[in-house]
């Protein structure tokens, strides 16, 4: 499997932006469909975002659309989460995730980092 490490997470105030990263190593990236997923306390984990192996497809949460852009760049086995227009109920755990089908990293991922924390203060 791929292995996922995501960072750029921190603490922001509402209106605020942040760039999620996720660098994958241990498989040809570019043979997988990604994602993005978020757990706030006490909810369950919930997709955010995800973009096709070329990055030319996207698909996104109604609650994040015109406010989060997810992207890649094959060359450096990376891809990004910008996020603007924070609110507190971004508040959550982000998680990046990884499959060889667009259908399942919508879904049910194969692969998943160990999280980012992204706190939106009020």
């Amino acid at each position: 499997q791929v292995q996922l490490v995501e960072s750029g997470g921190g603490l922001v105030q509402t209106g605020g932006s942040l760039r999620l990263s996720c660098a994958a190593s241990g498989r040809t990236f570019s043979n997988y469909a990604m994602g993005w997923f978020r757990q706030a306390p006490g909810k369950e984990r919930e997709f955010v975002a995800a973009v096709n192996w070329a990055g030319n497809t996207r698909y996104y949460a109604d609650f994040v659309k015109g406010r989060f852009t997810i992207s890649r760049d094959n060359a450096k086995n990376t891809m990004y989460l910008q996020m603007n227009s924070l609110k507190p109920e971004d508040t959550a755990v982000y998680y990046c995730a990884a499959d060889q089908s667009y259908t399942a990293v919508v879904r049910t991922p194969g692969s998943w980092g160990q999280g980012t924390q992204v706190t939106v203060s009020s």
